[in-house]
């Protein structure tokens, strides 16, 4: 959701050029026009506006899939008019919804029976999927605490301070106290240790990311749980661990497929990921997966049948398009495990190709690890004419639109640029992307500095000892005494 905000009086009305054809008058821009116009004007003038947009391809800013084939666009069109809940309505539909959440709970290791379907569901992406899951969370720990007669009201979750801000939504909407593990220099992900010792008989579950927005690194999940056994045995408390897949839950399994982060490890009850990130999909599709049907509380689900029949739902909203399931689907089959691991592969040597671009020239840290989401992050090695704000800023003229932004707390007065390597993104373009930062690099060296002028060293001053304290407040009292007596004479 953007907040809309007020505007002059002269910028009150839209014009179009080529619309004029058929429209005279200008339209009001924040008031419905009292008259219909010809549907080709109003293509136009919305066509003519969006031209002004970024190019989604050149969007190196998000994670978010920017292309699909042809065949799945026509797919995505074919349903558009298609209302997911009506479930009775569009049986097929959710059956597919079904294959796909059983798809991808055999993907990350959910302990399934050879008949036993999984329990999970689709989302309008990793937001809503945490709020799910954690509203899961919150309930449970609720219901074990009532039953042992003891305080409810004041649940809490830990998480790293690098998590997404889903994660500041769901405390601060459902209640929960975060707690936040703060990050070092050169370690921009939650400690595992720090994490445990933040855990108390309150804490609902502490969430690990699997590929960290900042720098794409993985946490270390296994870590995360075996110190969570020790802790669990000791206490009885039984914190479970969420882990935030939205960006690295289709990238492990193909990629490190050894790498125990899953429902391989005990306490893991519950896992996110978004189909429209490595998923593959157009922006609005994310998946929630439990790891059994305990770990989902009954009295969440709700069934409902004024549309046809019973339907169980465990939602935020209600009506969706049913297009970014079918495409999820038609990923799925369309790649197998093969080609969702060709595409991975191809990701991360592009991301190779642009590190490896960006240490030649000699002016750039390396912030982000070559395990993990394939993405580069990295910094200036030299702040002291410019920063990473106005390389942001001067490589939207060559139309890459690559963001800049600080670390948080207590890594804050870190700054880092970063490119997010998608399917689409090709090796040359990452080559492309290289020159034009040097050329950047050039223009900028060219350049009075914007930065203001450092200050000069304060001078160290030693600390005087007690004996020589004492002899200078005795030589101003001299001095003081003396000046007295001068006075006194007439």
């Amino acid at each position: 959701m953007v907040l809309s905000k007020a505007v002059s009086e002269s910028d009150m009305s839209v014009h179009s050029t080529f619309a004029s054809r058929y429209v005279r008058s200008s339209l009001p821009r924040y008031r419905m026009p009292e008259n219909s116009i010809p549907k080709e004007a109003a293509y136009q003038i919305i066509n003519d506006e969006l031209m002004l947009d970024g190019n989604p391809r050149l969007n190196l800013a998000s994670f978010v899939t920017t292309w699909m084939e042809p065949e799945c666009d026509k797919l995505i069109m074919a349903a558009i008019n298609k209302n997911y809940v009506d479930m009775d309505e569009y049986p097929v539909t959710t059956e597919l919804q079904n294959r796909c959440v059983n798809m991808i709970a055999h993907l990350f290791n959910a302990p399934l029976g050879e008949c036993e379907t999984a329990v999970g569901v689709g989302t309008v992406g990793s937001s809503e999927a945490i709020m799910l899951a954690g509203l899961a969370f919150k309930r449970r720990w609720q219901n074990k605490r009532k039953a042992e007669g003891k305080p409810f009201d004041k649940p809490n979750i830990v998480t790293g301070a690098n998590v997404q801000v889903c994660w500041e939504k769901f405390a601060r909407y459902f209640e929960v106290e975060l707690r936040e593990v703060k990050l070092r220099d050169g370690y921009y992900v939650m400690d595992p240790e720090k994490a445990v010792e933040m855990v108390d008989e309150n804490t609902i579950c502490v969430a690990a990311i699997l590929g960290s927005t900042l720098n794409g690194e993985f946490e270390d999940v296994k870590l995360l749980n075996d110190l969570l056994e020790v802790k669990n045995g000791e206490t009885g408390w039984g914190t479970p661990i969420h882990v935030d897949a939205a960006s690295g839950g289709f990238i492990a399994p193909f990629l490190y497929p050894e790498l125990e982060w899953d429902f391989r490890l005990p306490w893991v009850k519950s896992i996110n990921v978004s189909g429209h990130k490595y998923g593959l999909v157009y922006a609005g599709i994310g998946w929630c997966i439990w790891r059994n049907k305990e770990d989902l509380p009954e009295e969440l689900i709700f069934h409902i049948n004024y549309l046809g029949a019973d339907q169980p739902t465990f939602t935020l909203n209600f009506s969706k398009g049913s297009s970014q399931v079918i495409a999820q689907y038609y990923q799925l089959i369309r790649h197998g495990f093969e080609g969702y691991r060709n595409i991975m592969e191809n990701c991360h040597e592009n991301a190779m190709v642009l590190k490896e671009g960006l240490e030649r020239t000699g002016r750039f840290d390396i912030v982000s690890k070559d395990e993990g989401v394939p993405l580069v992050a990295f910094s200036l090695k030299d702040r002291s004419r410019h920063d990473e704000f106005e390389i942001s800023d001067m490589l939207r003229r060559f139309g890459w639109i690559v963001p800049a932004y600080t670390m948080p707390p207590d890594a804050q007065h870190v700054t880092v640029l970063r490119v997010v390597i998608r399917e689409e993104f090709s090796r040359t373009l990452a080559e492309r992307l290289v020159l034009d930062i040097e050329k950047v690099m050039y223009q900028l060296d060219a350049l009075p500095s914007r930065l203001p002028p450092a200050l000069p060293p304060a001078p160290l001053v030693r600390k005087k000892s007690e004996l020589e304290t004492q002899r200078s407040v005795t030589e101003a009292w001299k001095k003081f005494v003396l000046a007295k007596k001068t006075n006194g004479v007439c």
